[in-house]
Parts: structure tokens; sequence; C-alpha cells
């Protein structure tokens, strides 16, 4: 079962902290689940913590997040090498690839030497759903704002581009990350840029941006837009998902 077109869940969100466990999955995850049309079996998810180098913690934290939803989880790993023998084929054995958040400047550097850029660009043409936060959101665009080369927030453009736009994360806890995105759309490094308060994410079917949903009240995403050398910003109002 893949998804009938080829879907991007960009987020800033998909975890809470749980009663018995660090984290579980929340709304967002189940979202970008329920948009692979997966049904009579469980979900089978990739996790590929690149930007976070493979760190087994969080590997460990997502698992159990994952046992607790129901979900068969397999972690793609690249350190010191890759964990499977096919990684193209397990990618496209799984409903969702779910991107974990970190250095978004470092994972588009290893994806490239294993060569995972292509092959999630096929992997989405095969209606696997495309997902993840932070680093996990700006990576399927042509870039954004990041924090991967230092306290100093910095613009990375050479996101895999799947989606021809700049995009925001951490909106409204990062105060930095406004007036910076609305800079690069301004001066033309990106024309239009899709961001995301935390919480909130944003779904694609190709490169249409067909709704926002929130798994938190009271938060937002934004299209910011390039008119007469200036960045104009349109809030948008997301659809809040059920409590996961």
């Amino acid at each position: 079962m893949t998804a009938p077109e080829p879907t991007i869940v960009a987020t800033s969100g998909g975890f809470r902290p749980g009663r018995r466990t660090r984290v579980l999955f929340d709304a967002l995850v189940h979202h970008a689940v329920d948009l692979s049309g997966v049904h009579g079996r469980r979900p089978r998810v990739l996790h590929v913590g690149t930007a976070a180098g493979d760190s087994e913690m969080v590997t460990a934290r997502v698992s159990e997040a994952a046992r607790v939803a129901g979900y068969d989880l397999t972690p793609l790993q690249l350190f010191p090498m890759p964990n499977v023998e096919d990684v193209e084929a397990t990618v496209l054995d799984h409903d969702v690839v779910w991107v974990g958040g970190g250095s978004v400047a470092n994972l588009l550097a290893v994806w490239r030497v294993h060569g995972l850029d292509a092959i999630m660009r096929r992997a989405w043409r095969s209606g696997v759903v495309l997902a993840g936060v932070s680093a996990g959101s700006i990576c399927w665009y042509q870039g954004g704002t990041t924090d991967s080369f230092g306290p100093d927030l910095r613009a990375v453009t050479d996101g895999l581009a799947l989606l021809p736009y700049g995009n925001g994360v951490h909106y409204d806890s990062d105060e930095g990350r406004r007036p910076l995105l609305h800079r690069l759309v301004a001066d033309g490094t990106f024309t239009e840029a899709h961001c995301t308060d935390d919480g909130v994410g944003l779904v694609y079917r190709g490169t249409r941006l067909v709704e926002a949903v929130a798994e938190l009240p009271r938060k937002a995403a934004y299209v910011v837009r390039r008119e007469d050398g200036r960045a104009v910003e349109e809030r948008i109002e997301p659809r809040l998902l059920p409590s996961a």
C-alpha cells in the first residue's frame, strides 16, 4: 500500500513526552501514517536519524514510541556504514520515512555520499510518504534556515528540492528564524518559503501544498512570498488534528 500521489509531510513537531516512556509519537507522525493508506497490517515506518549522527539514544526512544503506537519501525543508519544490505530496497519497503532533526547540512552531505538523495526521490515518486521534523523537514525543500554551522543561523540552499520552496522551521520558538527567512526571500535566495510553528506540519501532494495541520492549538503555518523586492508573509490557520 502506498499513497495515491507523491506525498510529503514537513513538520516542526511529531513527538510529545510519554508517561512511561521518554517520548511518544504525536498527531503529526500518526497523520503521516494515515496518509500512506496502510490498513490490515501494522504500518512500517523507517526512521532516518542521520541529522543526529544516528544517535543510539534517539533510535532507542523512537523505537519505543513505535512499539507503543503499534508500528513496525526500522532504523536506517549510515554510521559507520549502512546497517542494511540494500538501502534502496529497505526504503521502498516502508510506508513512511520519518527523518529526525539535527544538522541538515551534515544530513545532506552524508545522504549524497551514499546515494540516498536519489533513493528518496524514487521513494517519493513510488508513493512512500516522506516526512520529518526540523532538519527532516528542511531536507525536502530547496533549503531553509539552520544552525548546522553554529549558533548564528545561516541559510542552507542545497536541499533535495523535491519541493521548490524555502522552508522555515521552529518559526515561533527560535526568534532568529523569521527575520532571516524574510531576508532570504527578499533577496531572491528563495522566491517563496513555507514555514511552521512548533507543532505544525505541511502536507504536499506532488509539489502542491494542500493543507496545514497541527497537533497543538493556537499555532500557525506561513507562506512568505517575494513581491517587489520584499518579503510578504501570509498566515495559514492549520486544521487541528485529533489528539494522539
